[in-house]
Order: C-alpha cells, then sequence, then structure tokens
C-alpha cells in the first residue's frame, strides 16, 4: 500500500511517497491494541465467572484502575524521555503540530457535546461523549508511527506531541 500526502503541495509545502504495508498496520494494531484489549476481554471473563462480580468490581477493578493510569504515565515520561531533546530544540515545531490538533479537539468536543445535549442525554453523558469524541485514538497513532516509521521518525514525534496535548 502506498500512501501519499497529497495536502503539503496544496500548501505550498514539499510532499511525500510513504511506503506502508497494510501488514504492517495489522500488525502494529494487533500488538498495540489487540494484546490489551484480549487480555482485558479474558480477565474480565475468567474473573466473574471464578470470583463473581461483586468482587470483579468492589476488588479487582480498584485495584488494576491505578495500575492503568500508573502504565498510561510511565508511557508519556518515556516518549517523553525519548523525544524531548527534539522538543525543546524545535518548540515552533511543537506548536506547528500542537494549533490544528487544539482546533480537532475543541471543534470535536464541542460538536459532540451540542449533538449529546441535542438528543437530551445528561450532563454526564454528554461530557464522556464529547471527550471520547476528541481524543480519537492517539494511542493508535503513537503505536503505528513508531512501529511503521521508527521511535526517531518525525511521524512519531508528531504522534507523542498529540498525546501529550490530548493529555493537558
Amino acid at each position: 500500500m502506498v500512501l501519499y500526502h497529497c495536502a503539503p503541495p496544496v500548501f505550498g509545502l514539499q510532499g511525500s511517497v510513504v511506503q506502508v504495508s497494510i501488514g504492517d498496520i495489522a500488525k502494529s494494531v494487533a500488538i498495540y491494541l489487540g494484546i490489551p484489549m484480549l487480555a482485558g476481554f479474558l480477565t474480565r471473563f475468567i474473573l466473574l465467572r471464578v470470583k463473581g462480580r461483586e468482587w470483579y468490581e468492589t476488588k479487582f477493578i480498584p485495584r488494576l484502575s491505578p495500575l492503568t493510569l500508573i502504565a498510561l504515565l510511565f508511557t508519556i515520561i518515556v516518549m517523553f524521555s525519548l523525544k524531548g531533546d527534539l522538543i525543546v530544540r524545535i518548540p515552533l515545531d511543537v506548536v506547528r503540530i500542537a494549533i490544528p490538533l487544539l482546533i480537532y479537539f475543541v471543534v470535536m468536543f464541542l460538536v459532540s457535546f451540542w449533538m449529546g445535549r441535542r438528543i437530551g442525554a445528561g450532563y454526564s453523558k454528554t461530557t464522556t461523549i464529547a471527550f471520547t469524541a476528541a481524543s480519537n485514538n492517539f494511542e493508535l497513532a503513537i503505536a503505528v508511527a513508531v512501529a511503521v516509521f521508527g521511535i526517531s521518525s518525525g511521524q512519531a514525534f508528531a504522534a507523542v506531541i498529540g498525546r501529550w496535548w490530548r493529555c493537558r
């Protein structure tokens, strides 16, 4: 599969052609999203049968929840430690990446929030929908960018900035 970056020439920037196989993308998705999803599914399925719903929801989930936050923070720290020199060296590129992401986040949040309120959803559900719509799979973007282009690539750099911006 060949992915063409057509937008840059429209804006007077240099374009590029990137060779990416569907296999590379599928492998990245399977590793970074499939394995955790399967682990979560199996854990829930097995523990609900063995220990019951009450134990699962009152004992297991409260113990696991902090670990997921710690793992997320660890991932962000590792990504920033690998890309920190770039962030400090080329701060204007960080701004160039962050501005469209900020616009995207605000527009998606507001449109999703408005749609939720329009259909009569309560504030808590509407807010959850809006944040979910605005976050739009940055984890997948990071996984694919790192697996296909490498941790040192500009694509990985943009994904790290996008992830960082979403967490603010």
